[in-house]
């Protein structure tokens, strides 16, 4: 485990490096789509989708973000596939949607992934569009690039079978005490190991930040249900999932949800930036 973990300080200086090229030079509100290896996730390819306020890693095999890098060149997933590493690695990324239900999908690429075919659908400046189907043809994922977000689609759903949408990663770059998160519940600004349980109130949305950085990562789920929306913490990582209780899953429908920044920490601000999106 510890050659896994210098590999990984040393491929995140790589990425800090590459948003740093990306986001620092990248004109507002234009993104654009270029094609590589993710160095700290263990060197899966992906699509690299760079933004005026974060660089989206997408692995190309397993249809899941391994990396989002903020302009400071801090990445809020973690993603490595070093199996064993756990929490500390293989089960960081978004949307992990799809585990041991009909296959495993729609994450980046770990021991347990089961791939998936990608194609380009539309590539401007201001729109990204990546399909993804599973291997076994029953789940059809779908990927819209803004200059402001990310926004994953789950299109079909396998008969039978449930899904969730969870963020799995690490406020500013490393999971501690100095990180909370906040949410469509309350304005309260929560500590990061006290849980959430029960269903977001709509919109439903929750956003995660550090003390020592001057924006939040948020997740948004569009349409409003009355399933289970859970947030745990585990010492490495966080676990929000939509549609989640306990390892039960809910969602069998088409639905969408977004992931992005916010260039804040004011509830009042995250809140409004959030809505405009509806």
């Amino acid at each position: 485990m510890s050659d896994y973990l210098s590999l990984k300080k040393y491929s995140t200086l790589v990425l800090i490096c590459i948003a740093f090229i990306g986001c620092g030079n990248q004109p507002a509100n234009k993104i654009s789509l270029t094609h590589g290896v993710d160095t700290s996730a263990g060197g899966g390819e992906s699509y690299i989708i760079t933004t005026p306020n974060a660089t989206y890693f997408l692995d190309k095999v397993g249809g899941g973000l391994s990396s989002m890098i903020d302009k400071d060149g801090v990445d809020w997933l973690g993603f490595h596939n070093a199996k064993g590493s756990a929490h500390k690695g293989e089960y960081r990324g978004f949307p992990n949607a799809i585990h041991k239900q009909d296959g495993s999908y729609f994450h980046a690429m770990n021991a347990g992934t089961a791939p998936s075919s990608s194609t380009i659908k539309k590539e401007s400046a201001a729109h990204i569009q990546i399909s993804f189907i599973s291997e076994n043809k029953q789940w059809h994922g779908l990927w819209d690039f803004y200059p402001d977000r990310c926004d994953f689609t789950m299109n079909k759903v396998s008969d039978g079978y449930k899904y969730w949408v969870q963020y799995e990663g690490v406020p500013g770059g490393e999971m501690d005490s100095t990180d909370f998160w906040f949410a469509s519940a309350d304005r309260e600004k929560h500590l990061i190991n006290e849980p959430f349980v029960g269903d977001l109130p709509q919109p439903e949305w929750m956003a995660f930040g550090d003390r020592d950085t001057p924006r939040i990562l948020y997740m948004l789920h569009h349409e409003d249900d009355d399933f289970p929306d859970n947030y745990v913490s585990r010492p490495d990582m966080t676990v929000l999932g939509f549609g989640r209780e306990n390892k039960d899953k809910f969602l069998d429908t088409k639905q969408t949800f977004s992931i992005g920044f916010v260039e804040s920490t004011d509830y009042a601000e995250i809140d409004q930036a959030i809505k405009q999106i509806l």
